[in-house]
C-alpha cells in the first residue's frame, strides 16, 4: 500500500479550500505553495509561502480535522506528495523512526511560526524584506510581488518603495 501519493498542481490551482477540512499533508518536491486568509475587508493575507522541499498545510486544522479558515494554492506548478490525516497516523503508529521524523517536522514548525512571529513584530519592513531575499531568493524570484508584501505584512506599494530604495 502506497500512502503518499504523487500530485502535480499548474499555477494557480486551488489546492485545499477554507471551509473545509483540510484532506492532506502535502511534501513541496518543485514549485511554490502558499498559504493564505481572507481578512475582514476581504483582501488576501498569505501566512505561509513554501519553497521545496517542505511540508505545508493548514496545520491545526489537519491535526484537529475542523474546518480550515486557510486557503492552499499553487503559486507556480507543483509536483507534491501528500498523505492523508490517517495514512500519517497510520505511520506514525507502526514506526519509531516515522513518529520521531513527524515529531521533527512539527518541532520545525513551531520553531518557524515563532520565528516569523517575532519577525513581523520586531522588524522594519525593509529589514524582512531584505531577510526574505538573504534567506529565500527563490521567493522573490519565483512568487508574484502582491503575495510576497502580504506575506511580509505590507502593501504591495510599500514593497515596491522598499525595493527601488534597494536597488539604488
Amino acid at each position: 500500500m502506497h500512502y503518499f501519493e504523487w500530485v502535480d498542481y499548474p499555477k494557480n490551482s486551488l489546492i485545499e479550500e477554507e471551509g473545509k477540512v483540510p484532506g492532506y499533508l502535502y511534501f513541496v518536491v518543485s514549485g511554490f505553495v502558499r498559504l493564505f486568509h481572507y481578512n475582514d475587508k476581504g483582501d488576501e493575507v498569505t501566512t505561509h509561502i513554501n519553497c521545496p522541499p517542505g511540508f505545508i498545510t493548514s496545520y491545526t486544522h489537519f491535526v484537529n480535522q475542523s474546518k480550515s479558515d486557510e486557503n492552499l494554492i499553487s503559486t507556480t506548478d507543483c509536483q507534491l506528495l501528500r498523505i492523508t490525516k490517517a495514512n500519517l497516523d497510520f505511520l506514525i503508529q507502526q514506526s519509531t523512526a516515522f513518529k520521531d521524523f513527524s515529531f521533527w517536522v512539527f518541532q520545525q514548525s513551531l520553531a518557524y511560526n515563532e520565528k516569523r512571529s517575532k519577525e513581523l513584530s520586531t522588524l522594519t519592513a525593509e529589514q524582512r524584506y531584505i531577510k526574505l531575499m538573504d534567506e529565500y531568493p527563490e521567493i522573490v524570484q519565483q512568487v508574484p510581488m502582491q503575495h510576497i508584501a502580504s506575506f511580509l505584512g505590507m502593501n504591495p506599494k510599500s514593497l515596491s518603495r522598499i525595493r527601488k530604495q534597494i536597488i539604488r
